[in-house]
């Protein structure tokens, strides 16, 4: 029994709907944060600080989604994380003081995972079949225009609009587009699931891996290793590349992060369709360190930062196709979901530590030590998909037997 391809307006409105879900939920976040710490009492720091710990709260509750998505069908889970994203925006704006903003702002990133890449992966693993895998890189593709569009657009609704009157304008674009979208994914998703407890055909066939346990873990470390290296530089990069000596052309170099994250995954969709993930996600976490060691052996030079930016945006805008393919290919599609939750909680957990400890450690040992020791960190997350790919493959480079 063949699985059923996932409808082209399915794919188009997931994109639709991650673009409004990254955009609402998470960058618009930033251009806010002025006004929000004024109007709340805070400072920015204290803002940011909040946002760090409402992400690692977040990250708790990814396994649980991706249990739900498996049971109940991700469309449903997705239907029902807009109309919570909705609420916990509105609880935003219609916040009183810090405590009740805090509160409503982690409910927020507790809802996101229900509606973000990783329940929108498993939904197109739930209907889309052997086209699974090139559909979550088209799903990247679209999506990695999030911050394209909502920072100018935040920025623009802000110079005549309130924060408040922004998150309530937010929460209808989540309530009147990504809604409907997510409710007639539930059909789909909902029908497959069912098909898929009723026959072991609708789920595909997939050999279990001989040292399952020892992949998994190997890939969580991974994930987790590349959350905290990319957060740790990004949330920084304007500052880092200053401290270095490269005063406003910083912000020229910064502005490269995101055409490359864009770049790499159109390259990959033309280019990478017989390259297996594994590898993949052994060159996307490489391009990580690699692009900081360019920057710290050429620095103060501007076309060597350039470099750097083009790397480690090629490298983050592959990990989040890895994120999605390599436990498909890895595991295959059953229980896909409940997977994707704990890497989706790895990944998150160490992007939320990572900006503080990376402040730390520029505070205390300086700028250039804490990048090679990002470098460093990166260079083990490289070992950690080597060591899939040994695993997996042998000594011979041959599939193990089950």
């Amino acid at each position: 029994m063949e699985r059923r391809k996932l409808p082209t307006w399915a794919l188009a409105g997931l994109g639709a709907s991650q673009i409004i879900g990254y955009g609402t939920l998470y960058y618009a976040f930033s251009i806010l944060v002025p006004e929000i710490a004024e109007d709340i009492g805070k400072s920015q720091q204290w803002v940011f600080g909040a946002f760090s710990v409402a992400l690692l709260v977040g990250s708790l509750a990814a396994p649980l989604s991706g249990y739900l998505a498996d049971r109940i069908g991700a469309g449903r889970l997705m239907a029902a994380g807009s109309l919570l994203a909705s609420a916990t925006l509105v609880l935003m704006a219609v916040s009183t003081g810090p405590i009740t903003f805090a509160v409503a702002l982690a409910l927020t990133e507790i809802v996101s995972v229900a509606v973000l890449y990783a329940t929108a992966f498993t939904a197109i693993v739930q209907t889309g079949g052997h086209k699974a895998q090139k559909s979550i890189v088209h799903l990247t593709l679209i999506a990695g225009f999030a911050s394209s569009l909502f920072w100018p657009l935040t920025s623009w609704l802000h110079g005549f609009l309130s924060w408040r009157e922004v998150y309530l304008l937010f929460a209808a674009l989540n309530l009147l587009v990504c809604l409907p979208v997510h409710l007639a994914l539930a059909r789909l998703t909902t029908t497959a699931v069912f098909a898929s407890r009723g026959t072991v055909a609708a789920v595909g066939e997939h050999r279990p891996l001989a040292n399952g346990t020892l992949v998994f873990s190997l890939m969580l470390l991974g994930f987790a290793i590349e959350g905290y290296a990319l957060s740790a530089i990004l949330v920084h990069m304007v500052p880092l590349t200053q401290a270095l000596g490269f005063g406003a052309a910083g912000l020229l170099v910064a502005s490269l992060f995101g055409p490359a994250q864009v770049a790499s995954r159109l390259i990959n969709l033309l280019f990478g369709r017989e390259l297996s993930q594994k590898w993949l996600a052994v060159i996307a976490t490489g391009l990580l360190p690699i692009g900081l060691t360019i920057l710290l052996m050429t620095t103060p030079w501007v076309p060597g930062a350039v470099m750097f930016a083009i790397c480690f945006g090629l490298g983050s805008g592959l990990t989040s196709i890895v994120g999605g393919t390599l436990p498909l290919e890895l595991f295959g599609p059953k229980g896909y979901g409940s997977r994707l939750g704990w890497a989706t909680s790895a990944k998150q957990m160490m992007s939320a530590i990572a900006p503080l400890a990376m402040s730390m450690s520029m505070a205390g040992i300086g700028v250039v030590p804490s990048i090679w020791m990002t470098v460093a960190i990166g260079i083990a997350g490289v070992v950690a998909f080597l060591a899939i790919v040994a695993v997996v493959q042998g000594p011979a480079g041959l599939p193990r037997p089950a």
